[in-house]
């Protein structure tokens, strides 16, 4: 009877929490419960810093690059002729001036209608055709019809010897009189720009068709994102032209044509059917920034 009593005693204590189990179990509960809901308002409170933080960081990014990026022509805008002036560099005194042709002024120019989407679809046709026969390893591929130069992996080749009679089914006559009809536009519109007669103008350098896509680079020669100056690079540049034949966030994203200056960055937003040229100066750095092309 007393072993009885004594079991059914300490049943009753464990039901209502006296005796050694129940003093025991309940504090080591709700101490349980006491870290848990400490541990979860830590980490509300470090997911709430931390989207501040976040927002804070998203914030100023957002102001500082409105502050410092200006885009100079949209892709969607369809100009006639846009000019912006730059100062021109102190160094551009120690190369050789040309008198009629050196210019005396310096800025940058973008004008839509120096070839419309018929002709520039066109040309575009015949720069795919001959980059078909080649291509760089490293993403950044070149084709020139005037010298015969051709990307070909890691080094270039003349289209005109390597390829011999099968250039001929690629272009025909009416292919490189647009070739040259377009050069001379492109000429024209830049003397028109700069205040020059356009028979003074003369090419130093050939014109080539550039194609970029994201692979990544092999060569130095790849990497088109890198700020230059075309004037350094090479001296006999006073002018630079570009021709778009693609159309920016259509064809491509990234590959926006930036003027790095010192107050702003201006970009340029390609289109199919845009033409762009500029004169160099030491403080007006070029970048390519190439994307998903």
């Amino acid at each position: 009877m007393s072993a009885l009593r004594r079991a059914s005693s300490r049943k009753a204590e464990e039901r209502s929490g006296r005796g050694p189990h129940g003093d025991q179990a309940r504090p080591s509960i709700k101490k349980n419960k006491s870290k848990q809901a400490t541990w979860w308002k830590w980490l509300a409170v470090l997911i709430s810093v931390t989207l501040s933080v976040f927002c804070l960081v998203v914030l100023w990014d957002y102001l500082h690059e409105n502050d410092s990026k200006e885009v100079f022509a949209r892709q969607t805008d369809i100009l006639k002729g846009k000019f912006f002036e730059v100062p021109c560099s102190k160094d551009y005194e120690n190369y050789k001036r040309f008198a009629g042709c050196t210019p005396t002024k310096c800025g940058r120019a973008v004008k839509d209608t120096v070839v419309n989407r018929e002709e520039a679809a066109r040309i575009l046709r015949i720069a795919k055709r001959g980059l078909s026969l080649g291509g760089s390893d490293g993403g950044a591929s070149i084709l020139d019809l005037h010298s015969g130069a051709l990307s070909m992996g890691k080094q270039f080749v003349n289209i005109y010897r390597y390829f011999g009679e099968q250039v001929k089914d690629l272009f025909d006559e009416e292919d490189f009189a647009l070739y040259s009809d377009v050069r001379w536009r492109i000429q024209k519109a830049i003397a028109e720009t700069f205040g020059i007669d356009s028979t003074r103008l003369h090419l130093t350098k050939p014109t080539f068709f550039s194609r970029m896509n994201n692979t990544e680079a092999k060569t130095m020669h790849d990497e088109y994102w890198h700020p230059h100056i075309d004037k350094v690079t090479y001296g006999s540049f006073d002018y630079t032209s570009l021709l778009y034949l693609s159309d920016y966030k259509t064809d491509f994203g990234g590959g926006k044509f930036v003027f790095i200056d010192e107050l702003a960055n201006r970009t340029v937003e390609p289109r199919i059917d845009s033409e762009g040229c500029d004169l160099e100066r030491e403080a007006e750095l070029l970048v390519q920034e190439v994307g998903a092309i």
